[in-house]
């Protein structure tokens, strides 16, 4: 085990780096990816947010990156702006501690595409980052050369399928040289990115690092019901309970958004707005505003949960639950990082309470709560499944019409037909399932098998 960043063998500079960042001990995916990486192996590191893998990926490549050879080296894409730009930051960080310069260049959409060709026609990066359309869009333009490039990195490889950015991130990795380092990181390996993985990667080494806990535990992760309150009376109740240093309120769709900002500003609240329709300048201006903590509250899509990583995230309000309940994991994810103390908190109502069962499988754990008198204090709502007695007997309706027959006619030893033939059925039923539980192990199984054949 590596108790130290010294153990890998980094070059100075690098050290320097991470001392500024006041980073001492390797994460678990640091220490298990960066010594694999600077071997020059392929990787698939499958890790949740807020794991320390930017810096698994970023650290050996400063290492390798020769600043004497003025050509691109290695590109990292990412699949959101936001991301983009926080990949740049950390690798900016690093570069200037760099006895010699190392260029690296930030690619994203809705930027001066004409600007960058015509410095990429001056001077190439050793370092690429930014979002697979931009980069390709400037690789067919014949200005971003990474025929160079000999590292690859999909970070949020998830994510890039999700969008649609999949095809562009296979043509960029097409006209790269066939021996090629690639580093792909996901939260999740979904089925269909296993193509994608089989067509670059020959043997990659595989690193699932395993979570402690889903969320982590420096999150209280409060499950509020709405009852019939207004949502956004109930969201603005919330956050002014106390005084968040910084809350993010996540909604599932754009019209939503603007709705709870809106209100919130209506009600004299200087709220910053995040959703895929702002223009790629003016989320950039906010993404700016809000790290600088110009703003004490703000409201976005999924896109800025995996895109923000702003210290000191003290409240996180979902308005309702993801459709993808990956996302619940990463929006939670931005409070309560590194060590520090967070409140998560997620409204839900009676149509929720399937997607509130899944994710309790997934091994989330929610304290109930309620708002009363102007306080939050302890609900056991959550608890009414565990007070309730034995399940009411589910019969179908054949069986019942059975009953009503039998009831009518009244012949003695009625009572005990009709449970033995309840038995039968609910027997039967029982078998039913699983074959069915049966099958889909074996089709789980099957796929785990030929994951990377």
């Amino acid at each position: 085990m590596s108790e130290s960043f010294k153990d890998f063998g980094l070059k100075p500079f690098l050290m320097e780096a991470l001392t500024e960042l006041n980073f001492k001990t390797p994460m678990p995916v640091q220490e298990k990816l960066i010594p694999v990486i600077k071997e020059g192996k392929s990787v698939v590191g499958q890790s949740q947010t807020g794991s320390g893998k930017t810096h698994a990926f970023l650290l050996p490549i400063f290492d390798k990156i020769d600043p004497a050879k003025h050509e691109v080296q290695a590109v990292i894409t990412t699949p959101s702006r936001e991301l983009a730009y926080q990949i740049y930051g950390d690798a900016k960080q690093l570069a200037k501690h760099s006895p010699a310069a190392i260029k690296v260049g930030n690619y994203v959409g809705g930027t001066d595409k004409k600007r960058q060709i015509d410095k990429l026609q001056r001077e190439q990066p050793e370092i690429v980052i930014g979002t697979p359309g931009r980069v390709l869009d400037l690789i067919q333009s014949n200005a971003l050369d990474i025929h160079t490039a000999t590292q690859f990195v999909v970070d949020e490889a998830d994510m890039t399928l999700d969008l649609g950015f999949l095809e562009q991130v296979d043509k960029i990795a097409g006209r790269m040289p066939e021996k090629l380092q690639m580093m792909v990181f996901s939260a999740t390996i979904p089925d269909k990115l296993r193509p994608f993985l089989r067509k670059y990667m020959d043997n990659p080494v595989v690193e699932e690092i395993p979570v402690k806990s889903v969320i982590s535990p420096t999150i209280d992760n409060w499950l509020l019901s709405t009852k019939g309150r207004s949502k956004n009376d109930l969201i603005y109740k919330l956050l002014t309970l106390g005084e968040p240093y910084l809350a993010l309120v996540f909604a599932n769709t754009k019209k939503r958004v603007v709705e709870i900002a809106n209100f919130l500003k209506s009600q004299g609240l200087k709220v910053a707005v995040i959703h895929g329709d702002l223009p790629a300048r003016e989320r950039k201006r906010v993404m700016r505003e809000v790290q600088n903590l110009d703003f004490q509250f703000v409201v976005a899509t999924d896109l800025a949960a995996r895109g923000i990583d702003i210290d000191g995230v003290s409240h996180v309000i979902n308005d309702g639950i993801p459709e993808d309940l990956d996302y619940f994991i990463h929006r939670v994810g931005r409070t309560g990082r590194k060590g520090m103390q967070g409140t998560a908190i997620t409204l839900y109502s009676p149509d929720d309470e399937d997607q509130i069962e899944a994710l309790e499988d997934m091994g989330i754990e929610f304290k109930p709560k309620e708002l009363k008198n102007g306080e939050i204090v302890d609900s056991f709502d959550r608890n009414r499944r565990k007070k309730r007695g034995k399940k009411p007997v589910k019969i179908s309706g054949s069986m019942a019409g059975a009953i009503h027959k039998a009831k009518k006619k009244v012949k003695p030893g009625y009572k005990q037909r009709i449970k033995k033939a309840i038995n039968r059925e609910q027997q039967q039923e029982h078998r039913i399932e699983i074959r069915q539980k049966q099958r889909q192990a074996k089709k789980r199984k099957k796929a785990s098998s030929e994951r990377y054949k």
